[in-house]
């Protein structure tokens, strides 16, 4: 299989243990080129330590992480810690990643932040600040995407946006996306795949297949069956002045759920 069509980056039976505790057992899943992959689930879930196991940051117990060799990263992550008593404005914290100040004027531009590029870190919106981190993990056009809660902090409005931006963002750069999410109803709208996580993999597939899921439906209660409506009967889409537009259908063929036990 040439590296094209191989996995970006695939988890083969990975389980981790913190402090004699199982925070995940026996995961197994993949993110393909072009193929936008969102992991859900409750609190504690274990999620983001999914994704450090993932990306390198931490090692598994059990199982193996297989990435391409070579694999380019951009990483968001779940919370940016910075010092107040060293303000950093926006310009200099995305020259710590890249010194190209062409390419950090083009996704500055495309993602609507060059006009903070003056501005302190501190002083930011918890949507400016989101746009910002994104900008910062695309400045070295990564293979893979990897973003643990993007929209965190931010308004409905911004959702969306951020949302059609990560999608935009995959089909420019043609990267594979790993997401930590809890926006069910953007989710289901624009992912490839669905992994509903609880420590283990309780189903996975396509948005459709997973919201009919009876996991899921427990897992998340009556706002995962208003969705499993929609997303089982709907054939258009609102953008986001609310008119009606056809739906994009461009999920890949995932749609096998699967259950695992623990």
């Amino acid at each position: 299989m040439n590296a094209t069509s191989s996995p970006l980056i695939a988890c083969e039976n990975v389980s981790w243990r913190r402090n004699g505790v199982d925070v995940l057992q026996g995961v197994s899943f993949h993110v393909a080129p072009r193929e936008i992959v969102t992991l859900i689930g409750p609190n504690g879930a274990g999620k983001t330590s999914l994704v450090n196991l993932a990306i390198g940051l931490l090692e598994p117990t059990q199982g193996r992480v297989v990435r391409q060799e070579r694999l380019r990263l951009g990483y968001m992550p779940q919370h940016l810690r910075f010092d107040n008593n060293l303000p950093v404005t926006v310009e200099r914290f995305l020259r710590l990643a890249s010194s190209d100040k062409k390419v950090i004027h083009h996704y500055s531009e495309r993602l609507g932040i060059a006009k903070l590029h003056n501005q302190q870190l501190q002083n930011l919106s918890g949507g400016e600040l989101q746009r910002v981190l994104l900008t910062r993990a695309v400045l070295r056009k990564p293979e893979l995407l990897v973003l643990d809660e993007p929209t965190q902090g931010v308004d409905v409005i911004g959702q969306a946006e951020l949302y059609r931006h990560i999608s935009e963002l995959r089909d420019e750069l043609g990267c594979g996306v790993l997401m930590v999410s809890h926006d069910l109803h953007l989710v289901m709208a624009k992912t490839d795949t669905v992994i509903c996580l609880n420590r283990h993999i309780c189903c996975q597939g396509a948005p459709e297949s997973v919201a009919r899921h009876p996991e899921y439906l427990q897992m998340f209660g009556k706002q995962a069956e208003d969705i499993a409506i929609y997303t089982h009967h709907h054939d258009h889409e609102h953008n986001l002045h609310g008119d009606v537009v056809p739906a994009a259908h461009h999920h890949h063929d995932h749609s096998n759920c699967q259950h695992h036990h623990s």
